[in-house]
């Protein structure tokens, strides 16, 4: 069953939220709210998330709350994880098991409920060491697994397959890829300026399951590794590395060779097979699995205001190719986060041109730094209309005051 606001759009619809929204509010609020009041067709609830801090306007237990460390909010089944390196960290929230509550609700309503699930961003600090990312210097970053190694690939696979016991419309995969060096972890700071190379190479992995993987596809690794490391080391030393404009592939070509091409090709392919894999669980468990890449947060989360080239062009940064996952995934979750909407439509026709006909679903912000009136959510929604969107999530219903739930409604409808 649709509401009257979906058959009005022709889209698809939901709020992003999370398990403490649930909890705090009650699931029949959340659900009234979002379905009566905004007039939307579900809920995108995250059933996995990475430490946070954040501001819940609206919420009567807690306005601040901090997660500090990634967390499942469902309660796992221990069988899927038996034998595994990795194991699930479990929040508090799961043991009333508000998601399960919250699936049962919304069917009963007729409303969908997409699992938004967080795989490699984990937070877990000192507890798998050898199964971070790397840099070229050896240092890890023990805030994201790394898609090469076999223990997070597994956890994955297990991961999906849990989450895909629920009654939940998709599977929407944020974070099963590589991250750049910048990733929102907690006091970061860099008192020299790095410039756009320097910075994108200081996030690279050479983990040994990376450099055996880059070997195993005919590539010096070692050798990439050490002109990474001697790269950066003169940037340190005072040379600059900086590019004109914005990085691209052809300011990395020359590195050891032209092998740093190759490395990158090698990587890419790493998350594409991994996420045809996990794909596949999903998939036999009836679940269409949506993969989702972060560029238009990477270029817009701050201000709204990304420039350059659309989003899809530096997908490629995060090991993310994607043709390649056009033909592995059920459908591509995209984040529109400017406030310009023939930037949206940039962002998105460049999304559709690589993905070959992939089903695209695209997060808004229908709040500032992104959003402040009707007109200008009720353009985009026209715009996703126009384009053929298969749905939209609006991001986020904790984050946000509730009147702008009304003005989801106002833009659905205009």
């Amino acid at each position: 069953m649709q509401t009257s606001s979906e058959q009005t759009s022709g889209l698809e619809t939901a709020a992003f939220a999370f398990a403490s929204d649930l909890a705090g509010e009650g699931v029949d609020a959340v659900l009234d709210n979002v379905a009566g009041r905004a007039g939307l067709g579900g809920l995108t609830v995250a059933f996995s998330y990475h430490a946070a801090r954040d501001l819940f306007p609206h919420n009567p237990v807690q306005k601040v709350q901090v997660l500090d460390r990634g967390e499942l909010f469902y309660p796992p089944d221990p069988r899927l994880y038996e034998g595994l390196r990795l194991q699930p960290c479990v929040n508090p929230l799961a043991h009333g098991d508000v998601l399960g509550e919250a699936c049962r609700k919304a069917a009963e309503r007729g409303l969908e409920v997409h699992a938004w699930t967080i795989f490699f961003h984990t937070d877990r600090l000192d507890e798998y060491p050898d199964c971070v990312t790397r840099n070229a210097f050896g240092d890890p970053f023990p805030s994201d697994l790394c898609p090469s190694n076999a223990d997070a690939r597994a956890y994955a696979h297990a991961l999906v397959a849990d989450v895909a016991r629920y009654d939940v419309a998709s599977i929407m995969a944020e974070s099963l890829h590589f991250h750049v060096l910048e990733h929102g972890y907690h006091h970061e700071r860099y008192f020299i300026e790095l410039g756009a190379r320097a910075r994108y190479l200081l996030g690279l992995c050479f983990c040994d399951h990376c450099l055996a993987r880059a070997r195993a596809d005919g590539v010096d690794a070692d050798g990439v590794r050490s002109a990474v490391r001697d790269e950066l080391e003169g940037v340190f030393a005072g040379r600059s590395a900086d590019v004109d404009g914005e990085l691209d592939a052809e300011a990395l070509a020359a590195i050891a060779g032209g092998e740093l091409e190759a490395y990158l090709r090698a990587r890419a392919a790493t998350v594409t097979s991994l996420a045809g894999e996990v794909a596949e669980v999903a998939q036999a468990a009836g679940k269409p699995f949506v993969f989702m890449d972060p560029t238009g947060a990477v270029k817009g989360y701050a201000t709204g205001r990304p420039t350059g080239g659309p989003a899809a062009d530096i997908s490629w940064r995060l090991g993310v190719d994607l043709p390649a996952l056009g033909r592995v995934c059920q459908g591509f979750a995209v984040l529109a986060y400017a406030a310009d909407v023939d930037r949206v439509r940039l962002d998105l026709e460049a999304y559709s041109r690589a993905l070959g006909g992939l089903p695209v679903s695209v997060c808004l912000r229908p709040s500032p730094p992104d959003c402040d009136t009707v007109e200008n959510l009720a353009a985009k929604i026209a715009l996703a209309r126009e384009l053929g969107v298969a749905s939209l999530h609006f991001y986020h219903y904790g984050f946000v005051r509730l009147e702008a739930l009304d003005m989801i409604r106002a833009a659905i409808e205009a």
